[in-house]
């Protein structure tokens, strides 16, 4: 994507948690390969971890941690020419309303502001799409997704020529065949059951899927079973684990056998070694189809919107426990596939083709409008403002709290304070969310 002072292109990611940063900065190098990256997290209870974002392995020029406020006036200040706002519905409308402010009414060249999912939508579709309208660029991950996010904005007649429709940008480029061991290896069979932050969400649920997980093992002492976790215990990802499963195991009988472990890491490199993967609705699933790798979503639990497995009606991919247990290896619907983006034809590496050359276009414009969200104090005055307020900014899009007037700087020593009182605050509020307030709300059950 040419830059338009003819350098390498600058852009900007704002990510809320781990897996956003990983989508936000996987899109940023997709729509700008030789672009300089600049990465902003938003001070909050998912901000990803220094082991989480090894993990991802994903390196930027640059990597601070922000609030709003700070990340609208970075933005305002730098010259980008990409913002891409990888966070959840709510925050991106606050940026886009910051940002609405930050660079005024006035006709001038500004970045392009670039937002979408991080995977499967299969919840809070209409919410999540008008919090996020008002970006230049809305993508999709599949022509299922795109078809559905224009079939939102022209609901509510507003402009839908936002959505671009590309891929999902981890997913690795090129038919994949199934995961055959080298040549001289000898491994065997491997079944990866996919652990979710937070479906389900109950204690039962999570004990149960842990302990099929276990019995299939003892089942196929033949067979390899990781359990694939998303974060470690303290750790929050892009939703809140209350019951993590390094505690319920525990609390089996027996504990887990020789052939069954808990493992973490970066998923692709778990999926090199995976002969099945098993999981209820993650997007894990996608990844693995897109590798030819058999794909199993559970059904064990029903077939719920509340699950998210719903979202897999058609994929050919539905099954029990009791199935795999069978030896049952799912073959997805191929048609249902390419609907989602992943084991198509079309080489992974096009995917966004369509999406860098809209961003060139708009990049090249000399008089680009201003931010113009479907959310407005007019449109929803009794929801809007809340939104708002909670990332610290006021109706407006101004920052409820303005930086300290020229020739007041604080002292080194203020701001070590300050920040050691933040990083406090911030500890005793993940506190709060993981051990005390699941205790509470149990408590409140009895």
């Amino acid at each position: 994507m040419p830059s338009r002072n003819e350098s390498p292109p600058r852009v900007a990611v704002l990510a809320d948690s781990d897996t956003r940063w990983k989508w936000g900065a996987l899109t940023a190098h997709r729509l700008a390969p030789r672009g300089a990256l600049d990465g902003f997290l938003l001070r909050g209870r998912a901000t990803p971890t220094v082991r989480q974002l090894a993990e991802v392995g994903i390196r930027a020029d640059a990597l601070r941690e922000v609030t709003g406020a700070e990340f609208t006036r970075a933005a305002g200040r730098e010259r980008y020419d990409v913002v891409v706002l990888a966070c959840v519905g709510g925050a991106v409308q606050a940026m886009l309303h910051g940002l609405a402010h930050a660079w005024g009414p006035a006709p001038a060249p500004r970045p392009v502001v670039v937002t979408g999912y991080v995977g499967v939508v299969y919840e809070k579709l209409a919410d999540g799409l008008l919090l996020r309208h008002g970006a230049d660029v809305v993508l999709a991950n599949s022509q299922d997704d795109a078809e559905r996010f224009r079939a939102v904005y022209e609901g509510v007649d507003a402009p839908s020529d936002s959505v671009i429709e590309c891929a999902l940008p981890f997913l690795e480029g090129g038919e994949r065949g199934r995961n055959e061991a080298t040549e001289g290896e000898v491994r065997p069979f491997t079944v990866v059951f996919a652990a979710q932050p937070s479906v389900p969400d109950s204690r039962a649920d999570r004990a149960y899927l842990l302990e099929r997980a276990v019995r299939h093992a003892r089942t196929h002492p033949d067979r390899d079973v990781l359990i694939k976790l998303r974060s470690k215990p303290g750790e929050h990802t892009t939703h809140i684990e209350e019951l993590p499963y390094q505690k319920l195991v525990h609390r089996l009988p027996g504990g887990l056998p020789p052939n069954c472990r808990l493992v973490y890491g970066h998923m692709g490199d778990v999926l090199d070694r995976t002969d099945l993967l098993v999981t209820v609705s993650s997007t894990a699933a996608l990844e693995a189809l897109h590798r030819n790798v058999p794909t199993a979503v559970l059904t064990d639990l029903g077939i719920r919107e509340a699950l998210g497995n719903h979202h897999f009606l058609g994929s050919g991919c539905l099954a029990s426990w009791d199935h795999l247990d069978a030896g049952h290896l799912p073959r997805p619907d191929p048609a249902w596939t390419a609907r989602q983006g992943v084991a198509t034809d079309r080489p992974h590496e096009r995917a966004f083709d369509s999406a860098r050359a809209r961003v060139a276009e708009l990049a090249r414009r000399a008089a680009p409008p201003p931010l113009a969200p479907y959310y407005t104090a007019e449109t929803a005055p009794g929801y809007l403002p809340g939104i708002l307020a909670r990332y610290g900014f006021d109706p407006a899009g101004r920052p409820l709290r303005e930086p300290a007037a020229p020739g007041r700087e604080e002292s080194a020593l203020r701001r070590a304070t300050r920040s050691a009182l933040r990083e406090a605050a911030r500890g005793a509020y993940r506190h709060g969310v993981q051990r005390v307030a699941p205790v509470i709300r149990r408590l409140g059950e009895l």
